[in-house]
């Protein structure tokens, strides 16, 4: 047996880094070609200069105890990182790590495909295995300190010497492009990584804050005492280009366009993600201002509609509420044993009919329903919606995005926006048929999708660079003629204002016009409903 020569663990860095560079940055390279098409010597510079920041960073942990499981844990996360944005775009920031890490395994198992295996198997387990059978040569204690040291030393003097001979269009690159940044494995999943950490740890320190202690209710009063039951509709991932609604080609709203509804034109979402979308359209902060610790640590419009005396109750049938609704009722439905709507456990989005059906009759105070769609989750649209709605085909019916072509994908998705559409004109009808309850549903999704435009699919683009196709939503509003006359919303002063430009922003203002509720918090400015009373 010929015996193995022990490397070196600096030698061990160099080639570690160099295999980082040349397995898993696919998408990096597109990017980098791109940015330096004409001026390639600049790129290799460039490229050069991260090379020898990844090498001063491994260089100072090259201690043989920990070198060799650190480079085989980045091989493996590096493996799972590149395959999701070199395949679907995705990109991974500290949003979609957040992402991750609230992810169900319900949600999660549609994304392990078979190539996701395979690739995880070939690119990550096979090198982390041959990184830990690699013998390494013993170092004295003050040996490894001071060649680790002058090892990173040297390294990042080249780093910083190689980006200041060009500084002035580099510093516009890592400016301007964040995209590249962003690619580059396996330095920016470690960052985001420490971002997210950083966050939670913030968020824990945080005073728990109680808004809208002023909150009333004020109806109009005048024409009817029935209670209101205001159900809102948390749409999941429809995106506002696949509605007929809205101008779509197919005619996937066939039954909301027969339904006397206002649908809006020109919306656009808090963020890309639920993580990020769901809380933000319910807090009083807008897109600009809203961040996870502010989302955690302060009461959202529905905390103060029920401060106003207003029953409040989430119906979940999505991967969770993300802590909007921990202080008011809450019911999953999610995995409920339904025959009707249920299987390989998940429900579609007619058991949310069903629930609101067995609520309504126990109602007896003016309500307001959230209900949680599981929508157009991705990537296994196909599960969506019942066989009986699959009328665009041929569909798409894996979760593996490579076996399909993107006309198959686009059919499959706009089966679950067809399906959506049912759902909710049931809703309307069962509203509709309460004769001893004023009803409205407003509806609205929290983010978009992309269905492989420029080599984008799914969602969670951070939002300077996302597709309109992830940041416009579909909105629509629905009321009965007692709700109307109850709150005072006159229906044709919204019309006018249909195709205004709206942004998740207006959801917490218009959400306490549309109950009545009168606080401090409100800003008319950015309340729909405002300016459409019928009682001034």
């Amino acid at each position: 047996m010929i015996p193995i020569r022990a490397m070196h663990p600096l030698m061990l860095v160099v080639v570690a880094v160099a295999t980082l560079f040349a397995i898993y940055n696919q998408t990096f390279w597109g990017l980098w070609a791109e940015v330096f098409e004409g001026n390639y010597p600049s790129g290799v510079m460039f490229a050069a200069a991260f090379f020898s920041l990844c090498c001063a960073l491994l260089g100072g942990l090259a201690f043989r105890s920990v070198l060799r499981p650190l480079i085989a844990g980045l091989f493996v996360v590096s493996a799972v990182t590149s395959y999701y944005m070199d395949e679907l775009g995705v990109v991974i920031d500290r949003e979609m790590i957040q992402n991750v890490v609230s992810t169900t395994w319900t949600e999660g198992k549609h994304l392990v495909t078979a190539p996701f295996v395979f690739w995880i198997a070939v690119a990550g387990i096979v090198p982390a295995l041959v990184v830990l059978a690699v013998p390494l040569s013993r170092r004295r204690l003050w040996r490894t300190l001071w060649q680790n040291a002058l090892f990173s030393t040297l390294c990042v003097i080249g780093f910083v010497g190689l980006l200041l001979s060009d500084m002035k269009d580099y510093a516009s690159i890592l400016r301007n492009r964040g995209d590249l940044k962003a690619s580059f494995q396996p330095l920016a999943p470690v960052v985001e990584s420490v971002r997210f950490v950083a966050m939670l740890s913030r968020s824990r320190t945080l005073p728990f804050v109680a808004i809208g202690l002023d909150a009333v209710r004020k109806k109009a009063g005048n024409v009817s005492d029935l209670p209101t039951v205001t159900v809102v509709v948390v749409g999941e991932t429809a995106r506002a280009q696949n509605f007929s609604l809205g101008g779509y080609g197919r005619d996937t709203n066939p039954r909301l366009a027969a339904e006397d509804i206002l649908y809006f034109e020109n919306v656009s979402s808090c963020g890309t993600s639920t993580a990020v979308s769901l809380p933000c359209m319910f807090s009083r902060y807008g897109r600009r201002d809203y961040s996870h610790e502010l989302g955690v640590s302060h009461e959202n419009v529905l905390d103060v509609i029920q401060r106003s005396g207003m029953r409040v109750e989430w119906i979940e049938n999505n991967t969770g509420d993300k802590r909007v609704a921990a202080r008011v009722g809450y019911r999953q439905v999610t995995y409920a044993e339904d025959p009707e709507f249920c299987g390989e456990g998940e429900c579609i989005d007619g058991i949310l009919v069903k629930e609101v059906a067995k609520l309504l009759p126990e109602i007896n105070q003016d309500t307001v329903l959230v209900l949680h769609q599981i929508g157009s989750h991705g990537p296994s649209y196909y599960l969506r919606y019942p066989e009986a709605f699959e009328r665009f085909k041929p569909a798409c019916r894996t979760a593996n995005f490579s076996a399909c072509t993107q006309e198959e994908v686009v059919n499959a998705y706009d089966n679950t926006i067809l399906y959506t559409d049912k759902v909710l004109q049931d809703l309307i009808a069962l509203l509709s048929a309460q004769d001893d309850l004023a009803t409205a549903m407003l509806y609205v999704s929290d983010h978009g999708e992309s269905l492989g435009e420029n080599g984008l699919y799914l969602h969670g683009t951070p939002y300077f660079m996302a597709p309109d196709e992830q940041t416009k939503v579909p909105m629509l509003f629905w009321q009965s003629q007692a709700f109307a006359e109850s709150v005072g919303i006159d229906d044709g002063c919204l019309k006018s204002k249909a195709s205004a430009a709206y942004s998740h922003d207006h959801l917490f203002h218009s959400l306490l016009g549309l109950t009545a509720v009168e606080t401090a918090e409100r800003n008319p400015e950015l309340d729909i409903f405002a300016d459409c009373g019928r009682n001034g």
